[in-house]
């Protein structure tokens, strides 16, 4: 869509500022955090495993001895758990700067979260959708609070399986982990829209990594091969999503990512190519209502 002019020498001063990451404790969430820390902000490390999480913090104090660092447990395959981290940081913070919409998985063999979803929409779709719902009283604190939900290039392969969302009726990895991926890309475009017409000060955005490499592959056949043959590093696909969350040059419901001409797969970030049902409001709609009555997180109805 066009080349990039950002790098991270760009990223300005962070320090006063509160940043929550989810799946901070490996690939680009890791990478994410290591740079807000760098500038000086306070990072939340939202963490499945917190005993990785504690290795990952090690990691970023090595390279940033003064890093500011919280680490909080959260599984977004489990509701219950997502209820409980929302509640644990409105109790610890008195607000939320940015709220980095990073963690997912790819492409698994057929699983389920604790509440009975397929376990991409469930997680990568879902589980956001209802952490965003339940901390957006404390975002709205902040001076200028932004929401950034992290999408894929595979967006484009995407398709809704409105009769089937949860796979009760089949299954195929890659055809499901691209209906989480156009899910993540629709809700960030419609909670832009319903923040607006809301009169709120937060901005919502969404990015994607290009092929970066992460633990994301494991689960790909050769996955570890097509990664040293193609992928980018994990610390460069993790610049989308930090300019979208610090820059001044990035609009509401922009779509950033790496700025290289073969499918955006490397390169710095720069606008990113979406889909026209991406900004289709009758198929947000729809979204929303299913996601509303999955989770029992209600918000932002418009």
């Amino acid at each position: 869509m066009g080349r990039s002019n950002w790098h991270p020498g760009l990223i300005p001063d962070l320090r006063g500022k509160t940043i929550l990451v989810t799946g901070a404790n490996s690939g680009i969430g890791l990478e994410a955090v290591k740079l807000f820390a760098a500038n000086g902000a306070e990072a939340i490390m939202a963490c499945r495993n917190t005993a990785k999480a504690e290795d990952a913090a090690g990691q970023v104090r090595q390279a940033t001895p003064q890093a500011n660092l919280v680490i909080m447990p959260l599984d977004l395959a489990d509701l219950d758990s997502i209820g409980a981290f929302a509640k644990a940081v409105k109790d610890r913070f008195h607000k939320i700067d940015v709220l980095l919409n990073n963690a997912g998985l790819m492409a698994p063999p057929l699983q389920r979260t604790k509440d009975g979803f397929e376990m991409q929409f469930g997680t990568n779709h879902l589980g956001h959708f209802a952490l965003t719902g339940q901390l957006l009283e404390i975002l709205e604190k902040a001076p200028a609070p932004r929401v950034v939900q992290i999408s894929s290039v595979m967006h484009r392969i995407g398709k809704f399986y409105w009769d089937n969302l949860n796979a009760e009726k089949g299954y195929s990895r890659w055809a499901f982990y691209g209906q989480s991926k156009l899910a993540n890309l629709v809700f960030a475009r419609d909670l832009s829209r319903r923040l607006q017409e809301a009169g709120s000060r937060i901005e919502a955005f969404a990015a994607h990594p290009g092929y970066s490499a992460t633990h994301l592959q494991d689960t790909m056949l050769g996955g570890q091969i097509f990664n040293k043959m193609m992928a980018q590093s994990a610390s460069m696909g993790c610049l989308p999503g930090v300019m979208a969350a610090t820059s001044d040059g990035v609009e509401p419901g922009g779509y950033y990512g790496p700025d290289g001409r073969l499918f955006e797969l490397r390169g710095y970030p720069a606008r990113s190519y979406a889909r026209r049902i991406a900004s289709n409001r009758q198929v947000a709609q729809r979204l929303w209502d299913a996601s509303e009555a999955l989770t029992g997180v209600r918000y932002l109805n418009g």
